[in-house]
């Protein structure tokens, strides 16, 4: 685990130093990589504006200056050629895009790196926060004086965008500020130490400012046991619902008289000779 001195606002060095996150800070120093992201920022800063002209662009030089034979001189062409004054330019440069690519992994492996070496040489300082009520170059330079880091050039890392801190800097030839998320390798390497807020690095919270504060309930009226209760109200006797009449029973027809014809017996036949 490597660690960091920590200072207050005001620029006093606490007695517990500050423990730098391990995920960022494990001492990994990758030099060809530096090289690397070094290289590829200085060429993206280039321009590429450069123009100068050819022979073929300069005025003049159509004429022969002289005959091919008997002058002993040397044979000559034209006047426009890069062996005379006035003449064109060999290789001239043209403009061109110097933009050069950088894999993420990369980029973020140099930054890493970087910070590791300023760490690794104590030139990293933690401070807890950053208080500018009002953009004042001499509270700057009394703060980076007590941090021990006058006249050496100094990047300041904010937690977040810090305008005032970014003005009180802007005067001094040798200090910059910058968001912590925003700074490059190069722009690291070009300080010789480095001033970082504690919440940009994700410091930890106090036990104070973790706990949450609890809010007092109002506490309810206590009511006298002296004081008897009132009695309650007797509820009004319900009305009795009135009797529901009695369902008239459905009437039974009676059967008719040939319906029973079914049931008598058959009628006997009749003798002979009775008559």
């Amino acid at each position: 685990m490597i660690e960091a001195p920590l200072y207050s606002a005001a620029g006093a060095k606490l007695k517990t130093p500050f423990a730098l996150p391990a995920d960022m800070f494990d001492g990994t120093v990758h030099q060809p990589v530096l090289h690397e992201a070094v290289k590829v920022y200085l060429n993206n800063q280039r321009q590429g504006t450069q123009k100068a002209k050819t022979r073929a662009e300069v005025s003049g030089g159509n004429q022969k200056p002289w005959k091919q034979k008997g002058t002993g001189r040397a044979r000559a062409g034209t006047s426009r050629s890069p062996l005379w004054r006035g003449g064109g330019v060999a290789f001239a440069p043209v403009p061109r895009d110097w933009r050069t690519g950088i894999p993420k992994k990369v980029r973020q492996l140099a930054r890493k790196s970087a910070l590791n070496a300023r760490a690794a040489d104590g030139l990293l300082a933690v401070v807890e926060r950053l208080e500018f009520e009002t953009p004042k170059t001499q509270q700057m330079t009394a703060l980076l004086g007590k941090l021990g880091f006058e006249g050496r050039k100094v990047l300041v890392l904010t937690h977040g965008v810090n305008s005032a801190a970014y003005l009180s800097a802007r005067n001094l030839p040798r200090a910059g500020v910058l968001p912590y998320a925003e700074a490059s390798a190069y722009d690291i390497l070009w300080a010789d130490a480095l001033v970082v807020e504690q919440g940009a690095l994700g410091g930890e919270v106090t036990e104070a400012a973790a706990a949450p504060v609890k809010t007092k309930q109002a506490a309810k009226p206590k009511v006298a046991k002296s004081a008897k209760a009132a009695p309650k109200k007797k509820a009004a006797p319900k009305k009795k619902a009135a009797p529901k009449a009695k369902a008239k029973a459905p009437k039974v027809k009676a059967p008719k008289a040939g319906a029973r014809r079914s049931t008598a017996r058959k009628a006997q036949p009749k003798k002979k000779g009775s008559e």
